[in-house]
């Protein structure tokens, strides 16, 4: 074996110790929702932004918050309402006294500037604030008059939404969403996981996290999970994949021509090979199959798919589509 080679087994057995540590530590609190952990995990070492969806009360907040405590990160949660105005959560200068009695304009920073940024209810924001956002989840800085700050890395901003409640809400333009990398559906727990969760928020002992990895380890781990190869057949799997869902393509079934407006960009298939890397290196393999670009598939697309109305009106979910072109489309050594 190369030292090439072994130093590559050695940083990925590294990357499965940290990711451990780190899922070991958000499951003191977190009960079931292994999927949704994993998710957002798999975000913060790829270097992508997550948006949470669910009905209130299912862990959402807490999820991300034990998240920010495993991991040493500058935390700052942001809950949005609609009076809220884009100096709300970029900052703004502001008028202070001097020592000697006189006044000075001074820049004080908002709860955008953080490492792990979790944006309660974004869809309660109005457009103006919404866009408030897309410079910071796409060019890591924001600008506030002539002043623009850099934003330190790691970046991550998890944001949840109610998808039922639409009073007083703006849903998020298509732009925005597709800053995300992924978008995790929050479900009920089973009557076990019940149990668990009365069993450890109702009674008097105290959960700790401990804080075991910091921001200087993601980023390592992040060049980690960049390094792994993904072969040409892979790759051609995810384009196709992507393509599947555009209205017109020749990949796309009947499905995606009769119900979709809008089909996945080009960042659906930078997501898709992102995510298949860190389920690849959790899966002890030396580069990205076919089959872990298919489980990265939902949380990838479902958000990058614009139903028409005919699917409104029928029922058809952007996860019925996503599911359309997995069983439609195939990777090209399988004919």
């Amino acid at each position: 074996m190369t030292d090439d080679a072994t130093t590559a087994r050695d940083e990925a057995a590294r990357f499965r110790e940290t990711y451990e540590r780190i899922r070991e530590q958000v499951g003191r609190m977190m009960v079931g929702q292994d999927d949704v952990i994993e998710g957002v995990l798999t975000a913060l070492f790829a270097g992508g932004h997550v948006l949470l969806e669910g009905v209130p009360g299912l862990g959402k907040t807490m999820l991300v918050r034990c998240l920010s405590r495993a991991v040493n990160l500058q935390f700052s949660r942001i809950q949005f309402t609609p009076d809220m105005m884009p100096a709300d959560v970029q900052g703004t200068s502001v008028l202070v006294e001097t020592e000697g009695g006189g006044h000075k304009l001074e820049f004080q920073e908002g709860p955008l500037v953080a490492n792990l940024v979790l944006a309660d209810e974004i869809n309660r924001a109005t457009p103006k604030t919404q866009s408030a956002m897309l410079e910071a989840m796409q060019e890591r800085q924001i600008s506030v008059g002539r002043r623009t700050i850099v934003l330190d890395e790691p970046y991550c901003v998890m944001a949840t939404q109610n998808p039922v409640e639409q009073e007083g809400t703006y849903p998020l333009p298509e732009a925005q969403l597709d800053r995300f990398l992924m978008k995790l559906v929050v479900g009920y727990p089973t009557e076990d996981e019940y149990h668990a969760i009365l069993d450890r928020t109702t009674g008097d002992d105290d959960v700790t996290i401990d804080s075991v990895s910091d921001g200087a380890e993601i980023l390592s781990l992040r060049h980690v999970v960049r390094a792994v190869p993904v072969p040409d057949e892979t790759q051609a799997y995810a384009v196709r994949l992507v393509m599947g869902t555009q209205p017109g393509s020749k990949y796309a079934p009947a499905l995606v021509n009769d119900y979709v407006a809008l089909g996945s960009s080009p960042r659906g298939a930078q997501g898709l090979l992102l995510t298949g890397k860190v389920k690849a290196l959790l899966g002890k393999r030396h580069a990205v199959s076919t089959d872990d670009v298919r489980a990265a598939a939902h949380a990838v697309l479902r958000h990058r798919v614009l139903l028409n109305f005919r699917a409104q009106s029928d029922g058809v979910s952007a996860d019925d589509v996503v599911n359309a072109v997995l069983e439609t489309v195939t990777a090209p050594h399988a004919g």
